[in-house]
């Protein structure tokens, strides 16, 4: 029988002498790693990591911090801004923030979450999205203390020899451990050979950046260890890995998708965005304030024992909400926007009412609504009648037989949607 007193025994010698051989930190360390943690669903490995910030610390050179993106749409919506935010935080610590573009994965096509094959994006759709994603990333980044890389300089020189290689370096086996290719080949779903190449040229990326730290999504850990084992096969010290929640959208269901009609963009008007992050429930306000606000997170703790004594969630929501304007319009923005939000409750008309000029009067209110583009379609128009969600110029309408005749007047559909209509 084993003598259990004698392995506690040399467990606890081994701590001890783990603690003593372990580096004293400095404030600076502490601080630096305490930034790095906040809001992170996981940081790998962190006893490798504080021991590259030491480094920096005793050299005085940065840490080669990358991020990755795909040009798959010409937009980014706050769901993005999760991992962009902890970049730039790590940043504003002084280290080398790398954003690459993805330009010649985006043709592969990134298999992460997917069961089924993705369309290979063409090099224009590629151009294009990508003209557009560093200007909108620079509304958080410090777009002076940002390297901008696209992995298309060193994956077009790799050539077919040099992907050969590139592929001995890892089995089938580990690359089919992915959780979305084991389903799909348990469901019989085929899977094609370029999908097998995209974690091995995203690891590749690595190599050729000397990255220190990696961040993705909690869906891209697989890639991002991959680039990890890449560059100890390149003969490199492997990167730490760093992944971020993946945002839920308005829904609070579904993470934040443009698809899905859950976003909130961040180029979207100062208004729309505003009431956007009121729309959100008073239970996702609080992942949203620790996810996407810079606010320090005593005081956000001090936010929910706020409302647990009283307090209207609905005061922090507003915080939250100009905080998020202001950042990507202005504070006079986002004080205009709490203006009009506060006006739109109280029944009033928003500023920015789009001007509608339509003819045929007179004209039945379901085709109205549709041609306004207020509604989808004349039977969602006389839905929303039938409901009471529709508004001319603040008198709800209850007639879905109702023929408007000529004349200018404010057309409401539902809380947000208005129009000043001009029918001739």
């Amino acid at each position: 029988m084993a003598d259990n007193s004698k392995l506690t025994e040399d467990k606890d010698t081994m701590s001890s002498v783990a603690a003593q051989q372990a580096p004293v930190l400095s404030d600076a360390v502490k601080h630096a790693f305490a930034v790095t943690k906040r809001g992170v669903e996981e940081l790998l490995i962190e006893s490798e990591f504080i021991q590259k910030l030491v480094r920096a610390e005793q050299t005085g050179k940065p840490l080669r911090i990358k991020l990755g993106l795909d040009p798959t749409a010409p937009d980014l919506h706050l769901g993005h801004t999760v991992v962009l935010n902890k970049l730039r935080q790590l940043q504003e610590l002084g280290h080398q923030v790398i954003f690459l573009i993805g330009d010649f994965t985006s043709m592969i096509g990134d298999p992460s979450g997917r069961n089924v094959t993705r369309p290979p994006l063409t090099r224009e759709q590629i151009e294009q999205n990508a003209r557009t994603y560093f200007s909108q990333a620079s509304l958080v980044l410090d777009p002076e203390r940002t390297e901008i890389r696209y992995n298309s300089e060193w994956c077009n020189a790799l050539g077919a020899a040099g992907m050969i290689q590139l592929a001995a370096k890892y089995t089938v086996a580990r690359i089919l451990e992915r959780d979305d290719f084991t389903k799909r080949l348990k469901a019989g779903t085929p899977i094609s050979v370029h999908e097998l190449l995209y974690p091995l040229m995203q690891g590749y990326d690595s190599v050729a950046l000397r990255s220190d730290l990696e961040l993705g999504g909690t869906d891209q850990k697989f890639n991002l260890l991959v680039g990890r084992e890449l560059q100890k096969e390149s003969g490199q010290e492997p990167q730490c890995i760093l992944t971020m929640p993946l945002l839920e959208g308005l829904d609070g269901v579904e993470k934040m998708s443009k698809s899905k009609g859950n976003y909130i963009g961040i180029t979207e008007p100062a208004n729309t965005m505003f009431a956007k992050v009121m729309s959100i429930s008073d239970e996702m306000m609080w992942r949203y304030l620790e996810l996407l606000s810079f606010r320090p997170l005593e005081e956000i703790a001090s936010f929910k024992r706020e409302t647990e004594e009283g307090r209207n969630p609905r005061d922090i929501k507003v915080l939250l909400a100009q905080e998020i304007v202001t950042r990507f319009h202005s504070k006079q923005a986002a004080d205009d926007a709490l203006a009009d939000f506060n006006n739109r409750a109280r029944g009033g008309i928003p500023d920015d009412v789009p001007e509608v000029s339509l003819s045929g009067a007179p004209l039945g209110i379901g085709l109205l609504l549709k041609q306004a583009n207020l509604c989808a379609s004349t039977s969602e128009a006389l839905r929303m009648v039938e409901q009471g969600g529709v508004r001319i110029d603040g008198a709800v309408v209850s007639d879905k037989g109702l023929k408007v005749d000529a004349g200018t007047f404010v057309v409401q559909v539902g809380k947000r949607k208005f129009a000043r209509v001009t029918l001739a």
